[in-house]
């Protein structure tokens, strides 16, 4: 029994440093992981980017919102709706759904306000 117990032990010691190495937790005084490259870089890793460094949305989505919800300003179902833009209710960068059960239509001055706190 002893025996089993000192061999896990030994182990864990030895996997223990490559996990934490590789997780991406470690830190050294001399190099760092975090990215300072443009004011991109507040979105979760995994969320995807277009060329410009900008979240990438998938335009066909966009148009199956308008499909579903017409421009309040001319019930239109295509092009653009004048005082109004397309919202993410949770936004992109949070982790948000780009698709049209996470979009609405908000005023421009109700988007100008909620990107102050966004």
């Amino acid at each position: 029994m002893r025996l089993i117990v000192a061999a896990l032990l030994l182990a864990c010691a030895c996997i223990a440093p490559s996990v934490v190495a590789s997780s991406g937790y470690s830190h050294s005084a001399t190099t760092s992981t975090h990215s300072t490259t443009g004011s991109h870089n507040k979105a979760p890793p995994w969320v995807h980017r277009d060329s410009h460094g900008k979240i990438a949305r998938d335009p066909r989505e966009l148009n199956v919102f308008k499909k579903q919800d017409p421009c309040p300003a001319t019930g239109k179902t295509y092009g653009s709706c004048p005082g109004y833009t397309v919202d993410h209710v949770i936004p992109l960068k949070r982790g948000g759904a780009d698709s049209p059960s996470n979009m609405q239509w908000q005023t421009n001055a109700a988007a100008r306000e909620k990107d102050k706190w966004e």
